[in-house]
């Protein structure tokens, strides 16, 4: 796809952060700095840290407020966006509530429409629960955006691609034109599909980027966590006594797992993109599939915007089924390799229907006009041979 190599990667893509491997190698932690010296960092499980003094401690004193081993993994997160802070949480949600907990009532929310059902169902929450408002735009449409700033706008919510549908949403247009209406205003980006591997909104005029550890970043499918990071001091500086005062942190051994899942993402990127483009390339001549959506196809509607800003795609794809070639059910339920399951990210492959599964708590209306049909199934293409997964889409495929 657009002259892939076998890495993964694409003349036609931004250059990847030659940088990247060795930043996600060794930031956060010096063994020379510990006693013995552990190449591998050690899990602080300890709730609790003995004082010198009264209020006089050396770091640490309570683990909710701070524990070693999630302070390095928050340093590695901010260094990989090449950002200053980092701040980790219980869940991707639970990053999204301490960002959302910034806000006073009456404030005003911009979120792309089709984002992940929960982060949807969490700000349409919102109203009732903070009388903080919400629209839903969609900002692939410049003009739109515009038109939906207000003077009590406070957060523009960003999520690209977008989940399900892979919309690419040019990052530094949306950021320029929300600091020019108000400096106010905060511009958060979901970047949970493409890592900072094949992704840098804070580079592209974003205030903060928000992920699901859960996802790429974690990679095998055995942790719940979350992250946002900034450069912004006064961002910082709130989301780190939300932190302390909401309590969705996570646990040490938690952290230690994600840890040390970040430090091989280099090595599994490129592998879910080459997978993922393979695979797309496949599903785009079946008969018995309709449309496929990727960014790095050129048939998608931001494909040349999607080269400009990242470095490549991730293991993502959608596709509909075609009319009348067999019912979608069928084809989840006859695959073999692919499991039918939610998230994403892991390391194995993962097919759901998202019109019944990921986003069932997205209003009808609203599946209708972001085109979340019963014909749309939603990959998530993981690290296993190509050739099997291939073949396992086909088998599947023509049973229907």
């Amino acid at each position: 796809m657009n002259g892939a190599t076998e890495n993964g990667a694409s003349p036609t893509w931004l250059p990847v952060d030659s940088t990247f491997a060795t930043t996600a190698i060794h930031s956060g932690y010096k063994p020379k700095d510990h006693t013995f010296s552990p190449v591998v960092p050690a899990i602080s499980l300890s709730t609790t840290f003995e004082q010198d003094a009264p209020s006089k401690h050396r770091g640490f004193d309570y683990t909710r407020s701070g524990n070693p081993t999630r302070q390095i993994l928050e340093a590695t997160l901010a260094a990989l966006d090449k950002a200053a802070f980092g701040s980790v949480f219980s869940s991707g949600l639970a990053a999204t509530t301490n960002v959302i907990s910034m806000l006073n009532s009456g404030d005003h929310v911009i979120c792309m429409d089709d984002v992940y059902g929960g982060t949807g169902r969490l700000f349409r929450q919102m109203v009732k629960t903070a009388n903080i408002v919400t629209d839903f735009v969609d900002m692939t449409d410049v003009d739109k955006f515009k038109q939906a700033l207000n003077e009590k706008t406070r957060l523009v919510w960003i999520e690209t691609p977008t989940n399900p549908t892979l919309k690419v949403v040019d990052i530094s247009a949306i950021a320029s034109l929300a600091h020019a209406f108000s400096q106010n205003i905060i511009v958060a980006v979901d970047n949970t599909f493409l890592t900072s591997y094949f992704q840098r909104p804070l580079a592209l005029g974003a205030d903060m980027v928000v992920y699901s550890l859960t996802k790429y970043v974690n990679g095998h499918s055995d942790v719940l966590m979350g992250a946002v990071v900034t450069s912004r001091e006064d961002i910082n500086e709130r989301l780190t006594f939300l932190q302390k005062s909401i309590g969705a942190v996570p646990s040490p051994f938690d952290c230690y797992l994600v840890l040390r899942s970040l430090r091989t993402l280099h090595v599994r990127m490129p592998l879910h993109m080459k997978n993922a483009s393979t695979v797309a390339e496949f599903l785009s001549a079946h008969p018995k599939v309709s449309k496929v959506l990727h960014p790095g196809l050129a048939s998608h509607p931001q494909h040349e915007l999607a080269l400009k800003q990242s470095s490549g795609h991730s293991g993502l794809i959608s596709f509909y089924i075609k009319p009348g070639s067999g019912c979608p059910s069928k084809f989840l339920q006859n695959l073999k390799v692919f499991s039918l399951a939610e998230s994403l990210g892991g390391y194995e492959s993962l097919a759901e229907l998202p019109f019944s599964m990921t986003h069932a708590s997205v209003p009808a209306e609203l599946r209708a006009q972001l085109g979340i049909t019963e014909t749309l199934v939603r990959l998530s293409v993981g690290l296993e041979s190509t050739e099997d997964l291939v073949n396992d889409l086909d088998q599947a495929l023509n049973s229907c």
